[in-house]
């Protein structure tokens, strides 16, 4: 007799089956659990000793064996038989939770987005929970400990008669009789010591207390909120006569129309019906201006949920969250796993932000699973954005979601000004030419502030041998390694991968090294040389790594003294320059040539996100755009018709080379040390694929591929992807399905490191 294991897809994941021969029921309580493992499977367990049916809840969490370790699994559901031997079960160790942390409504998103993703149900539920929840810590708010004198304890004990550090101790204490914290100590100057020997002798007690949350206000707002205009106040009625149900609705506005205000506008409302808001930004560096914001309006609890808040502090956001005690909870994508109790609204600002889309693991995207969560828990959702993904925009056209334009900027602030400027044989001085450079000193002497925007970190794309032309490569990529000055370094941006900047060529010793082309690094050095007497200020990953430089960088700014920002896209995403007047684009050909069909959608949506940093107060906004090719159709109808011109066009391309948003895309990766064994192990996977499109009579879906990827060596990998395209939605899916059961079994694949991406936005 011998056990099998038969996987068949399903909502609950795949199963234990045994061999026809016989089957097995076991009489005890069977457990199926959700494991952090990338196995597409639940996993079948005894209770632990002593637990009954009745103390177990989905959702809940246990410790189990598994293999030589031990995992934190999720309970997904109880039963009374199992289709593995009695011999083969095993007891899980411990139950972790008498009531269950993870609620069904995240329950349900995650059953949904595991299905959806082709995705391992554990692995997502260990995507969406805390690090600290995974970690088997207890599904509490976090709690701290209070000393305070016990009931018979007297300064006159004569156990304290040769002990002054302990009397003055249990002094203090007794002079507050709600109890001292714990973290108070080393304020009140009391020795932790002496504490202790007091405890010990019965003087004094300690009392766990949970950390309770700020109470509500009576009045939610804190200040006055901006009267709104005609567009607003129409945009924000539609939504508003939304509340009761799901809708969804796209607000289109353009930059600086005050979209944010009516975002806080409808979330008082939420408050005002007793239910929770939920706003998602697409970067981090956004969360602290956001939550000042927020919290300048609202008297209400607000939860900050992103990758630079602690463990301790997620989890804390995370619970109160959950038990209703945060009313507003802001933060970047994994904060759509957010439980809430009451939920009232979702709103996705700046919508269409690749940002949004997770790029490794779990390879799910925000902005679509909002919209998902919010038709499940019934709620309407804002998805907002001065320059809409093509996706939303289609969604809009069909109706899925309702428009809602926004084409005036709010107080009276006029759109700026766009200028093309040819730089065909003009010469440059670190990417800026002589006009642009007259325009900054006309700003400056004026008063206002300059933004210059180049979206290459670094001092110089790569280092050239004058002499012989040698080029640094990255020896673990298909890749230039990137001149940093600074630090004295070449990095590839790619894989990490650091090294010293040699002072001779490696390949015929030459001193005559040169970087080639500019990065912020060279703009920002170049500027300081240019412009002495005002602040040059470099935003990018590079001088915004350490904690608050964000925040110093824009206090600067914020005092309106002239200045300069030089920066990468770090800068075009929601952020508010009042001061701002000119901004400067130095290099706007990178997409307007890619081998990447998004490559233009993207160039024009940064293009009109940086643009719109200027002028959005009382003085009249520039934008100079510098390019080779100024004549350029796509810039020439960007910025002579505006944006919705440029997207309607884009749409109309799309539709007739069938390429999303109609038709349905899912990407192959695959990886692996030796050349050709990736695409040996896509070979394999394309025939499957194509067997199993006979066997299941599905039509209207191609394979194009197996192919190297456009950087075909990456880390030290090579790297290869073979691309499914549907006309439809439902027999993709069907085919993945089925497809990726036969992949995990390919014996290939043991050889090779691979991943199914579902929608993706990167063909990289």
């Amino acid at each position: 007799m011998q056990l099998t294991r038969c996987y068949r897809p399903s909502r609950m994941g795949c199963y234990y089956r045994a061999s026809p021969a016989w089957s097995l029921c076991v009489p005890d309580v069977i457990l199926r659990l959700a494991l952090p493992s990338p196995l597409r499977r639940l996993f079948d367990y005894l209770a632990p000793p002593g637990v009954s049916a009745r103390d177990l809840q989905p959702g809940a969490r246990l410790r189990v064996p598994f293999g030589r370790r031990e995992m934190i699994g999720v309970l997904i559901e109880v039963s009374d038989h199992s289709e593995v031997p009695a011999g083969k079960l095993k007891p899980a160790l411990q139950l972790l939770d008498l009531q269950a942390p993870v609620p069904p409504a995240l329950m349900r998103l995650c059953q949904w987005t595991a299905q959806y993703y082709q995705h391992s149900l554990g692995d997502t539920l260990s995507w969406a929970l805390p690090v600290l929840l995974r970690q088997g810590e207890p599904a509490e708010a976090r709690q701290e400990r209070f000393w305070l004198i016990a009931k018979d304890a007297h300064l006159d004990d004569p156990r304290l008669a040769r002990a002054p550090r302990q009397r003055e101790a249990l002094k203090t204490i007794a002079q507050h009789p709600h109890g001292v914290s714990h973290q108070l100590l080393s304020q009140l100057q009391i020795n932790r010591d002496s504490l202790q020997l007091l405890q010990d002798k019965g003087l004094v007690r300690v009392e766990v207390r949970r950390l309770s949350s700020p109470e509500r206000h009576a009045n939610w707002l804190a200040q006055p909120e901006l009267p709104l205009n005609a567009e607003q106040r129409a945009a924000a009625e539609a939504v508003r006569a939304g509340f009761d149900d799901f809708n969804a609705f796209l607000l289109a506005g353009v930059t600086g129309s005050g979209k944010t205000e009516v975002y806080l506008q409808l979330i008082r409302e939420t408050l005002e019906a007793g239910k929770q808001a939920l706003v998602l930004i697409p970067e981090i560096n956004l969360g602290p201006q956001t939550l000042a914001r927020f919290e300048r309006r609202f008297n209400a609890r607000i939860a900050l949920l992103h990758s630079a808040v602690n463990d301790r502090e997620r989890l804390d956001a995370w619970l109160a969250a959950r038990d209703g005690e945060a009313d507003i909870i802001i933060g970047t994508r994994s904060a759509l796993f957010t439980p809430m109790k009451r939920p009232g609204l979702i709103i996705i600002d700046e919508e269409h932000d690749a940002s949004y889309k997770q790029q490794e693991g779990l390879r799910y995207h925000a902005r679509d699973l909002a919209v998902v969560r919010a038709h499940q828990e019934n709620v309407p959702i804002v998805l907002g954005s001065a320059t809409p993904s093509l996706e939303s925009l289609h969604n809009a056209h069909s109706g899925r979601y309702a428009m809602l334009r926004m084409n005036q900027r709010a107080g009276g602030a006029q759109p700026p000004r766009f200028l093309r400027l040819d730089i065909k044989s003009r010469p440059l001085d670190a990417g800026m030419s002589p006009p642009l450079q007259q325009a900054i000193t006309q700003t400056l002497a004026a008063g206002q502030q300059v933004l210059v925007f180049l979206n290459r970190r670094g001092f110089a794309p790569t280092l050239l041998c004058h002499e012989c032309g040698w080029l640094s490569e990255c020896p673990r990529c298909d890749a230039r390694m990137t001149v940093h000055q600074r630090s004295r370094e070449l990095r590839c941006h790619h894989c990490g991968h650091a090294e010293r900047q040699p002072s001779n060529c490696p390949s015929c010793n030459n001193v005559d090294l040169r970087p080639v082309g500019a990065g912020t690094e060279r703009a920002e050095e170049r500027l300081e040389i240019l412009f002495p007497d005002v602040p040059v200020l470099r935003v990018d990953r590079d001088s915004t790594s350490r904690k608050e430089a964000m925040n110093t960088l824009f206090n600067t700014v914020q005092r309106g003294e002239p200045c300069i920002l030089v920066g990468t896209q770090m800068l075009a995403k929601g952020h508010h320059f009042p001061r701002v007047t000119l901004v400067a684009i130095l290099d706007a050909d990178g997409g307007l040539f890619s081998a990447d069909f998004r490559a233009s959608e993207r160039m024009a949506q940064l293009i009109v996100q940086v643009a719109g940093r200027a002028g959005r107060a009382e003085e009249p906004g520039k934008v100079i755009i510098q390019s080779h090719l100024a004549d350029h159709p796509l810039l020439v109808q960007l910025t002579e018709q505006g944006y919705f011109a440029f997207a309607d066009q884009a749409l109309s391309e799309r539709r007739a080379a069938g390429l999303p948003p109609f038709c349905h895309l899912a990407l192959l990766r695959a990886e692996a040390h030796k050349p050709g064994q990736a695409e040996g192990f896509l070979d394999e996977a394309c025939s499957e694929a194509e067997l199993l499109l006979n066997e299941l009579a599905l039509s209207g879906i191609e394979l194009l591929g197996p192919v190297p990827a456009p950087m075909e060596r990456r880390a030290g990998r090579y790297r290869a992807q073979l691309l499914l395209q549907g006309n439809a939605r439902a027999p993709l899916h069907k085919l993945l399905a089925h497809w990726l059961l036969v992949l995990e079994s390919l014996p290939s694949g043991r050889a090779v490191r691979w991943s199914l991406d579902v929608d993706p936005i990167d063909l990289f």
